[in-house]
């Protein structure tokens, strides 16, 4: 088993960057209200909900965080990289809409694990609930230095094998212009998504998947595998190895379960599965789980 601290039983800390989107104006709540899939008018100032950025067909163009600034400003913050593609998605349907689009990069530490939610924030940062299922999670963020003492620093692979443990997609990765908001687990459509708001852009096909049960053709599940040395972009494949059923998006260690993955993988194969993981060099063997791993 991987030699990385738990995450699940120690508090740590990771760098982190985060892309941001101030938006502020007087019509600034109004506009994310008819373009983000959570309730911004009932945000009250200083709190964050994850939310969707959508495409008009109701696919994912970012999994962001709005934080109620103030009564006219909101900060949509998205995992570094991604800042410019919500940038100009938001400019895309503002027209004559009475809000600014500022954007920046800030900076910080990922706390996650027991006591992260007891860490004092520091003056003039942000302390953002990262929603990881089953797991403390917040973020520290601002747009200056951070200093902050008593919480040890973890390696970047740690929180990477957390992340796939609890299943929260990345961008680029599991969630891309293809992606069904849905397909990321309904976990992320409780907490991102609301259903009493009025109408928002994409708004139909989310509607329309979960009166259907949220069944959706290519759900992201985990994936325990028998061997290191998994490549993200494998194939998953039948246990005789005769369908491609799938592809793994994300391969990382976990202190108590070994190698371990996220893939796209076809409605057909459910949890418990075998399933056969192949890549140009070789291949391993690996079972379907639902998420979270544990």
């Amino acid at each position: 088993m991987s030699d990385l601290p738990d995450l699940r039983t120690t508090l740590g800390a990771a760098p982190i960057v985060r892309d941001v989107v101030r938006v502020h104006g007087s019509e600034a709540v109004a506009f994310l209200q008819g373009q983000l899939s959570q309730d911004v008018e009932s945000l009250p100032v200083g709190e964050a909900r994850p939310s969707l950025l959508l495409q008009p067909t109701g696919k994912v163009d970012a999994w962001v965080r709005v934080t109620r600034e103030a009564e006219d400003a909101l900060l949509v913050d998205v995992e570094q990289g991604y800042g410019e593609l919500v940038l100009a998605r938001l400019r895309r349907f503002k027209l004559r809409t009475k809000a600014e689009l500022e954007p920046t990069t800030w900076s910080g530490l990922a706390l996650r694990g027991p006591g992260a939610r007891e860490v004092d924030v520091p003056v003039g940062a942000w302390g953002l609930d990262a929603h990881w299922p089953g797991v403390p999670s917040v973020d520290l963020l601002t747009a200056g230095e951070l200093a902050l003492a008593g919480v040890a620093l973890v390696p970047e692979a740690a929180m990477e094998g957390l992340r796939i443990e609890c299943g929260v997609p990345a961008m680029g990765a599991e969630l891309t212009d293809a992606t069904i908001p849905a397909e990321a687990g309904q976990w992320l459509i409780d907490a991102s998504v609301s259903f009493t708001k009025g109408c928002y852009t994409g708004q139909e096909l989310v509607a329309r998947v979960d009166s259907r049960g949220g069944n959706v053709p290519r759900p992201i599940r985990g994936l325990l595998i028998g061997a290191p040395g998994v490549p993200r972009g494998a194939q998953v494949l039948t246990d005789d190895g005769a369908t491609d059923v799938g592809h793994v998006t994300s391969v990382g260690e976990s202190p108590a379960l070994g190698s371990v993955a996220l893939a796209v993988v076809s409605r057909t194969v459910e949890p418990g599965a075998p399933v056969v993981l192949r890549w140009p060099d070789g291949e391993a063997p690996a079972r379907v789980a639902a998420l979270p791993l544990r």
